[in-house]
């Protein structure tokens, strides 16, 4: 028996992104693709762990519609198929509130009391910076009163323009790509109930410097290692181990990668490449994870 794929449905949009939830009413998968064009009608493909069952599409342009092609896969044979369409926000992200003179904590002046719905107000707290690279920075933050349905990250690009990414009520924590390097930017965190504002946090980030050249001359062999390492001292007598990095999943615009680690453990794992016009850019891994999606 083949596993099915239930209906996919749009459940929020932005004037940047699209969120999909889908169902698996039968069996399961072993991932998922998907597939759309973008609004210069270039085919784009996003590989999906085969557990989810909801993705959010960022990178869109705003009122554009798009058809999304959802495929389930067992290996890379797709199996079952559905599709959907979505049209993005019509107006741009809403202008930040960004004067030099704004509290890094100011709560927003429109804050109304709790709701009779809501007898417990929700409260966020203690937006802090958890991971920065050239390009990215990862955000971490509390909830320690009540829920939020959502959130909404709000900052300007380097071009100056507002950009918004929405984020599950369940996540503390965000990882925000495609950042410039040694950039001071000023990130405004809102907790939502239904589409209501009702607390922010902020802070202000540096990102850091370009990344050193990388060592990528094609004659260097894949598994060499470095000739600075040094011998395991009394202190660490195991030394960790990185092995066997391959290639799971390939598409035209994102490469998926595997690795083991077969003895001891590393606090982090970074991951260097060049993009396609030679710049060097960095993805920083959390410690646990043997896999990533560079998109």
């Amino acid at each position: 028996s083949q596993p099915v794929l239930g209906d996919v449905s749009v459940t929020n949009t932005t004037p940047s992104s699209v969120q999909l939830q889908w169902s698996v009413p039968k069996d399961s998968f072993d991932s998922f693709m998907l597939q759309y064009r973008d609004a210069q009608g270039q085919p784009q493909a996003l590989p999906i762990d085969g557990g989810s069952r909801s993705v959010t599409v960022p990178g869109l342009s705003p009122s554009h519609r798009y058809h999304f092609h959802l495929y389930g896969l067992q290996g890379r044979r797709k199996i079952d198929h559905v599709s959907t369409e979505a049209v993005t926000g019509t107006e741009e992200p809403e202008e930040l509130a960004l004067p030099s003179e704004e509290q890094k904590h100011e709560k927003p002046q429109n804050e109304t009391p709790p709701s009779d719905a809501h007898p417990v107000q929700a409260v966020l707290e203690e937006l802090r910076v958890s991971s920065v690279t050239s390009s990215t920075v990862g955000l971490q933050w509390r909830v320690p009163e009540g829920s939020f349905d959502s959130f909404m990250l709000q900052y300007r690009d380097a071009q100056g323009q507002p950009q918004a990414l929405p984020i599950d009520g369940g996540s503390h924590s965000v990882t925000v790509p495609g950042l410039s390097p040694s950039r001071q930017y000023r990130f405004h965190l809102y907790g939502l109930r239904g589409r209501k504002k009702t607390d922010r946090v902020s802070i202000d980030i540096i990102t850091a410097k370009e990344p050193e050249e990388l060592p990528l001359h094609t004659e260097e062999p894949q598994h060499e290692k470095p000739q600075t390492e040094a011998p395991t001292s009394e202190a660490a007598p195991a030394t960790a181990v990185l092995e066997e990095l391959r290639v799971s999943s390939i598409t035209p615009s994102s490469a998926q990668l595997q690795w083991s680690v077969p003895k001891g453990s590393f606090d982090s794992f970074m991951l260097q490449y060049r993009d396609a016009q030679g710049q060097p850019q960095a993805l920083p891994i959390d410690g646990e994870s043997r896999s990533v999606m560079v998109p």
